[in-house]
């Protein structure tokens, strides 16, 4: 027999919200057998400012190497990252 579904209730502010659904499993309240994958292809992952301390000599180094792959430095050290993190977690 399938359980019906909770009443959701009218919300004040999305404070109230917020808190009802910290307090609640939203299971009791949707027919999760009903629910459709959504794809959101603007989403960004949420980025973290680090500090990294690095020989001038070196820096300069892959500032050439970016400048001949003509992409900024930053991005070219945060591809060879995720490359060298593939690959050790392979």
């Amino acid at each position: 027999m399938k359980k019906s579904n909770k009443v959701i209730p009218q919300f004040k502010s999305e404070k109230e919200e917020r808190a009802f659904w910290e307090k609640n499993d939203a299971s009791e309240y949707f027919d999760l057998s009903k629910a459709v994958r959504v794809v959101m292809p603007n989403l960004k992952p949420t980025t973290a400012s680090i500090s990294l301390r690095l020989s001038q000599s070196f820096l300069e180094g892959i500032k050439l190497q970016a400048n001949k792959m003509d992409v900024p430095y930053q991005s070219l050290m945060k591809v060879w990252l995720a490359e060298k993190l593939e690959e050790a977690t392979k």
